[in-house]
């Protein structure tokens, strides 16, 4: 099989082990791992120093969270990319699966329990939104 398999990540503990489990993934599918990062912010400021000028945006920085761990996750058996994707993290990557044409998106069993299971999760809206299958990485223990 090749294709993508999408992962999000925070920058969080719990984020990174479902990237992990993404890479092992799509390793052993022979598919392309794809890193996003949400961001729901269109904050964008514009800093100035003598002659420099820089634009920061909330975009900058989730896709500075994406391109760490898809670095930290490359190998020269898999093909990674990484973006960032605007929305709410499971809209994002429902998004991003539609956009893409992923074959499997990876997310964390994290909050799967109690209230937040009934209120939503991440897991919850990408499993109940997703065009492919999706992969519950168990992350809330090491």
């Amino acid at each position: 099989m090749s294709g993508i398999v999408l992962v999000g990540v925070d920058g969080s503990v719990t984020a990174r082990r479902a990237a992990d489990s993404a890479k092992n993934l799509a390793a052993a599918l022979g598919a392309e791992l794809r890193v996003i990062t949400a961001f729901e912010g269109a904050h964008v400021e514009v800093v100035e120093s003598g002659g420099d000028k820089w634009i920061l945006s909330d975009a900058d920085a989730a896709e500075k969270v994406a391109s760490k761990v898809a670095a930290e996750l490359a190998s020269d058996q898999l093909t990674t990319s990484y973006g960032a994707v605007f929305g709410k993290a499971g809209e994002a990557l429902v998004k991003e699966a539609e956009r893409v044409g992923a074959k499997v998106i990876v997310v964390g069993n994290r909050r799967m329990q109690g209230l937040a299971r009934v209120l939503g999760s991440v897991a919850n809206t990408v499993a109940h939104k997703a065009p492919c299958d999706v992969y519950i990485a168990k992350t809330d223990e090491p």
